[in-house]
């Protein structure tokens, strides 16, 4: 392994360039065409380039191209996928007592920090394994077992959403497929190419200026490869408003996952780009559980995913009540999930007819004590924090009662405003102008310990 830069105290040894590297490219892309090729190292050598810090591709053969273009059949999907489960380490010893869904105990993110193999089928074909890690809001890190099919047709997933909102997706060879941004102090960045996608070429880029030679390369590589698409997170994707960029991007279509995507942000890249913002609702040990392309209930995906909602006693709540979101995952061979607490709270509803998940907040469903004692649920406080056009916001109210808002654009005087009124509480709020300000990674957007 690369040493880390000796002048950065704060470099990581393990986001170096090259300090990863495993494979070689034969083996990364196994189809890989001269053609593939060219554009790859067109993509890697682009003078305007980051300094990639990894390479990675999808180890596709010319056999798993072709299943990955098409979904997964859902025609009873779940008794097979329960009985796989029972042959699980986790479930062995009392598999006979598990005869449906619902007898199968409810299963948290510390049981898989605990012993995440005790949740990989013994039969599992390993050769298809790819190393991902989740932090999770809480800090414990998770090594996942992700399967590179299934991750392949999460990309065609997303083909498939554009095609939902009018949107004709296909290769073209002149621009970058696919841009997937963070923007983090350091974090893995890579160029590669979509082999299931007629080897267009695709790079997951940091927008972090520290990680390009100036900010005008970064304006110029991007401008060069054009994307067709983007996904990220709301903060790398709130980077994308900065004028010079949407001058000159033309994204087919944007879409945003990984934390809660406000009204506001929506709409700002939608009129900025005038093209469809699909926010996608998933973890990573579950995948994609529900999408949006407006700012109404999330629908649940069409595949392998069967969501429930639980009380506070992880008992099934009644139709229509709000409570935490219970997924049933069978997308990823490596890591079928039963029951698994996502630790995201909202109630499930009927959309013309498909289930879809509506008052979604992450992670808590934090209430706020008011003046008065009552208790206000964080959802009445984002309906006025979008109100007022906030991009982002953290809001905690300490022991005592006190309430600080921290609140990304908006009208700072109107969330005063409001939040007052629903607290009964003098507010204290502090605006601030980018969302990478409220902190990397998941932050909590609400803590109340009154």
């Amino acid at each position: 392994m690369k040493e880390p830069d000796p002048d950065d105290p704060l470099a990581i040894a393990e986001y170096t360039p090259g300090g990863q590297t495993a494979l070689v490219d034969a083996e990364r892309w196994p189809t890989l065409s001269a053609e593939g090729a060219r554009r790859l190292e067109t993509l890697r050598s682009h003078a305007d380039a980051p300094a990639w810090v990894h390479a990675a591709g999808d180890r596709l053969s010319s056999e798993a191209v072709r299943r990955v273009r098409q979904p997964l059949p859902t025609t009873d999907w779940i008794d097979e996928h329960l009985e796989t489960a029972r042959r699980l380490p986790a479930y062995r010893r009392r598999a006979a007592d598990l005869r449906s869904l619902q007898d199968f105990p409810l299963i948290t993110r510390d049981d898989l920090v605990d012993d995440v193999s005790a949740f990989v089928p013994l039969d599992a074909d390993l050769s298809r394994a790819l190393h991902g890690s989740s932090s999770g809001s809480t800090g414990r890190a998770l090594l996942i077992p992700d399967d590179i099919e299934d991750t392949a047709r999460t990309f065609h997933l997303m083909v498939s959403l554009a095609a939902e909102q009018r949107v004709e997706w296909a290769p073209d060879h002149s621009r970058l497929a696919l841009a997937h941004v963070v923007k983090q102090r350091q974090a893995f960045t890579y160029a590669s190419v979509i082999s299931s996608f007629d080897q267009a070429t695709m790079a997951r880029l940091n927008l972090d200026e520290r990680g390009w030679r100036s900010p005008n390369t970064r304006t110029r590589f991007l401008v060069a490869q054009n994307p067709q698409a983007f996904s990220g997170s709301p903060t790398s994707l709130a980077e994308l408003l900065e004028p010079e960029l949407v001058a000159e991007l033309r994204p087919l279509v944007i879409f945003s996952g990984a934390m809660a995507l406000s009204r506001a942000l929506r709409h700002d890249l939608e009129r900025a780009y005038g093209c469809p913002v699909i926010d996608i609702y998933g973890l990573h040990e579950t995948r994609p559980i529900a999408s949006r392309a407006d700012d109404g209930p999330f629908v649940v995906l069409d595949r392998r995913i069967h969501v429930e909602v639980v009380d506070e006693l992880g008992r099934p709540a009644q139709a229509g009540a709000n409570g935490e979101i219970v997924v049933t995952a069978g997308e990823n061979p490596l890591l079928p999930l039963v029951r698994y607490r996502t630790g995201d709270f909202g109630r499930l509803i009927d959309v013309d007819g498909r289930l879809a998940i509506a008052d979604l907040e992450g992670r808590e469903a934090t209430t706020f004590l008011a003046s008065d004692g009552s208790r206000v649920p964080c959802v009445d406080l984002t309906q006025h924090l979008q109100a007022a056009g906030a991009h982002g916001w953290s809001v905690v109210q300490d022991a005592t009662g006190r309430v600080e808002a921290t609140i990304v654009r908006g009208d700072s005087a109107r969330v005063t405003a409001a939040l007052e009124a629903l607290l009964g509480r003098t507010v204290e709020v502090q605006r601030r102008g980018s969302l990478s300000d409220l902190g990397e990674g998941k932050p909590r957007r609400y803590v109340s310990r009154a």
